[in-house]
């Protein structure tokens, strides 16, 4: 299907703001010369202005000066006028200073009051009472243009930035939830099928989020597929390794083999749990936790292994600690520790020591797990919660990259927080956040 020609947003701007300013000059304009037409009018249609000032002035000398302004007051009332009858030289100061202001100004203006000339010396002066034709100050028509101006410049702008701002806002706010793990989201097909730059970014973004997520998807299932692959054969492999050893086969061999499929299982066994894990997110079974217990549990399960490798935990936790609870999954949330101090054992050396503190801090349970290693450089520490990163350089660890990987995905789906940073006092010290479900008291 042909699609319409492309209207970019650089010439949406650009006339919208120039018609914008036209319009303005325009109506303006026109508001103003209608207003002072009607004005003007309102003093050209008027007839017999002259024969009218004689007559006043043949009253004020017959009858005097009163006799001549109810005179005046009448006839104004008659023709929608104010009159005055004033003598040439002086006693301008009877007049309105509106009025006044207007007789000053110099050369000819469309809206200075009409003056009629009258004999020996005498003026007759003449402008609109304020009704439908009501007298306008020429200050009016200033503030009048300028007032439109303004509203219809605002108008556009207004109506320009939104054109512009709301399909960015849109793109961002789902660019945030793809990230926080929405696949499914797309920038919406209106904005998508718009002719410009920002329809061609939001096709783009849609075209790229695609691809990205299908990517993702396909090395999950690969993940999945390969491990449950991997799982039966490893399975018959150990059985038949079991087997092979009571047969009187060379045992330093047969062990080198089993420690070899061992490993092979616990790397799948890693993989999966990722995968679970992953899969979830946030839909798990919750119910309150204390985090002593497990970690206690975590440290019993690893006491053979740290004496192995010559290596001390220490666990230090404070007295409003020991009660609390926290809501979760007590599996994962053993995982998650189990991980993370195996890592710590791992990379601390023979005769140091591995160190576990838990506090409580503004309503929430703090884990932290310090080793004596000798750490990470700092631009190793925002990747090594990366699936199936290694700091092999600095760490030289046995694993493959899928242990902290696992806790940070576990952390995140009980509503928790978790960071890597090199301690004050050298190693490597992970701290894990949880929103306290009870406190110790």
């Amino acid at each position: 299907m042909i699609r319409g020609l492309r209207f970019s947003l650089f010439w949406r701007i650009f006339i919208s703001i120039w018609l914008a300013m036209a319009l303005t000059m325009i109506v303006g304009n026109l508001v103003t010369h209608t207003l002072k037409d009607r004005e003007r009018q309102a003093i050209e249609r008027q007839a017999g202005l002259q024969e009218l000032a004689a007559e006043a002035l043949s009253v004020r000398e017959n009858e005097g000066r009163g006799d001549a302004w109810r005179f005046l007051k009448e006839q104004g009332s008659k023709l929608d006028l104010h009159l005055f009858l004033i003598e040439a030289d002086h006693n301008e100061g009877s007049l309105p200073e509106s009025i006044r202001e207007r007789m000053e100004s110099g050369g000819w203006y469309r809206q200075r009051p009409a003056v009629i000339e009258v004999a020996e010396g005498y003026r007759l002066v003449a402008w609109p009472r304020l009704n439908g034709d009501a007298w306008l100050n020429p200050r009016f028509f200033q503030w009048l243009e300028l007032g439109l101006a303004f509203v219809i410049i605002t108008l556009a702008c207004v109506w320009v930035a939104r054109l512009v701002s709301r399909p960015l806002k849109h793109m961002e706010s789902t660019a945030r939830a793809i990230a926080d793990g929405d696949n499914s989201l797309r920038v919406s097909e209106g904005i998508a099928s718009r002719r410009d730059e920002v329809g061609a970014l939001a096709t783009a973004f849609n075209a790229m989020t695609a691809q990205l997520c299908n990517l993702l998807d396909r090395q999950t299932h690969l993940l999945r597929d390969i491990s449950h692959d991997l799982r039966t054969p490893l399975t018959r492999q150990r059985i038949a390794i079991e087997l092979a050893s009571e047969g009187g086969v060379d045992d330093d061999l047969m062990a080198s083999i089993l420690r070899q499929n061992e490993r092979l299982e616990a790397m799948t066994s890693q993989i999966l749990t990722l995968y679970r894990v992953s899969e979830q997110g946030g839909d798990i079974e919750r119910e309150g936790v204390q985090p002593v217990r497990v970690i206690n549990d975590v440290l019993r399960d690893a006491a053979d292994y740290a004496e192995h490798r010559g290596v001390d935990c220490l666990l230090t936790v404070s007295p409003d600690c020991r009660r609390t609870t926290i809501l979760g999954d007590r599996g994962l949330l053993q995982r998650a520790f189990d991980n993370i101090l195996q890592n710590a054992l791992d990379h601390t050396p023979p005769g140091k020591k591995v160190h576990v503190a838990m506090r409580s801090e503004q309503q929430q349970l703090v884990l932290e797990i310090r080793d004596e290693g000798p750490g990470v450089p700092k631009e190793v520490l925002p990747h090594l919660f990366e699936p199936f990163y290694r700091a092999d350089k600095s760490r030289g660890g046995k694993g493959w990259g899928l242990g902290l990987a696992i806790a940070k995905d576990i952390v995140a789906i009980h509503d928790g927080n978790i960071e890597a940073v090199n301690a004050e006092q050298g190693g490597l010290m992970v701290v894990l956040r949880f929103p306290l479900f009870t406190d110790g008291g």
